[in-house]
């Protein structure tokens, strides 16, 4: 029983290495490639660069006006995602509590939002904010609200079903508003679910670019808007587009390693439940 024991977890570490090597594959082209000239990228993907070129890192990062467009792609992120869970939390906890035709109608709306691709809304989305002249920055937030509350709103309906209604009665008897019994009582208890969809949405929103490209201008470009910026009609620099990607993924990494502790908790307690 110990051999086969030793046998299926040989095999295991065996089958993770692999995928290990799989999952890391694109990171090393990428990085490695960003330290090469653009015939040298040509020359060999694979290898390591003769000449190590921390200038393509300079250029990209002037190029890109990164500090500029990491400060919008973190403001329009934060704050759609922090709307986001704000009003899909609410949303959610009142269709859940609320049980009516009207609730079940609404929740079924939300659902089925979520089969609405957005290129079949996208040129009358458009148009109807270029003439409310919000076509900027705060138009963006917004409509990531609207496609991303239909997801977020299902997730907390669900998680609402492992939240006793006698904590609702309680604080009710004790006194209690119903704004202070969501986000002194039930909110709290929402924490593995409000990191899963915040998590989901940051994923989307960060790496987004068509909605973006449709609403931002140059002055408000965020990081992936910013990246087409070294792949032209007649070129494509491939060594200082792999050197943004790699100062681009720096800021999510950090950020990851901050609140890795959040992050696993959440997820973790969320699977738990």
């Amino acid at each position: 029983m110990k051999n086969q024991e030793k046998k299926s977890l040989f095999s295991i570490e065996i089958l993770g290495i692999i995928l290990g090597l799989l999952w890391i594959a694109p990171f090393y082209l990428m990085v490695v490639n960003a330290f090469k000239t653009k015939r040298d990228i040509f020359s060999g993907v694979l290898g390591l660069p003769e000449t190590w070129e921390v200038e393509n890192f300079v250029k990209a990062f002037i190029d890109l006006s990164f500090l500029k467009s990491l400060f919008n792609s973190v403001l329009i992120t934060g704050l759609s995602v922090g709307i986001i869970i704000i009003f899909s939390s609410m949303a959610g906890y009142a269709l859940a509590r609320n049980k009516s035709k009207i609730s079940g109608v609404l929740f079924f709306v939300f659902v089925a939002a979520m089969l609405i691709p957005f290129q079949s809304v996208m040129i009358p989305l458009v148009s109807m904010f270029g003439q409310a002249d919000m076509l900027n920055a705060a138009g963006l937030i917004f409509m990531y609200l609207g496609f991303g509350c239909s997801l977020s709103i299902f997730l907390y309906h669900g998680a609402m079903t492992g939240v006793s209604k006698s904590l609702d009665e309680a604080a009710i008897i004790d006194g209690a508003s119903r704004f202070q019994l969501f986000w002194k009582i039930i909110f709290p208890l929402l924490k593995p679910i409000s990191v899963t969809v915040g998590i989901l949405n940051v994923i989307w929103i960060w790496n987004d670019y068509l909605l973006p490209s449709l609403v931002l201008g140059e002055a408000n470009a965020t990081i992936p808007l910013k990246m087409f910026y070294f792949f032209g009609q007649y070129t494509k620099q491939w060594h200082l587009a792999l050197a943004g990607l790699t100062i681009a993924i720096i800021p999510v990494i950090v950020g990851y390693f901050f609140a890795q502790k959040q992050i696993i908790n959440g997820v973790s307690e969320g699977a738990v439940k």
